[in-house]
């Protein structure tokens, strides 16, 4: 069950800031993007509780370009969301 909270935690907290993102850039205003993120919240539900009984078989992945790339975007000078 822990695990599962946790999951669902971070799956929320994860879609909130795609959706905070999509807001800054003024892709959606804030209504929609809180509309759209109240309307993916079942299915993170289901996600979650999905990926909380996964296996590591069953959630590994890999994205060495990704990551690199991720990586060099991080000591960029001028980023949009510099934190």
């Amino acid at each position: 069950m822990a695990r599962q909270r946790a999951t669902e935690a971070f799956a929320v907290a994860l879609f909130a800031n795609l959706v905070s993102a999509a807001v800054r850039l003024s892709v959606v205003g804030q209504t929609d993007g809180q509309r759209a993120l109240a309307g993916i919240l079942p299915d993170l539900g289901a996600m979650a509780r999905e990926a909380a009984s996964a296996s590591l078989d069953d959630l590994g992945a890999c994205a060495f370009r990704s990551d690199i790339a991720a990586m060099r975007h991080e000591t960029q000078y001028s980023r949009l969301f510099r934190s």
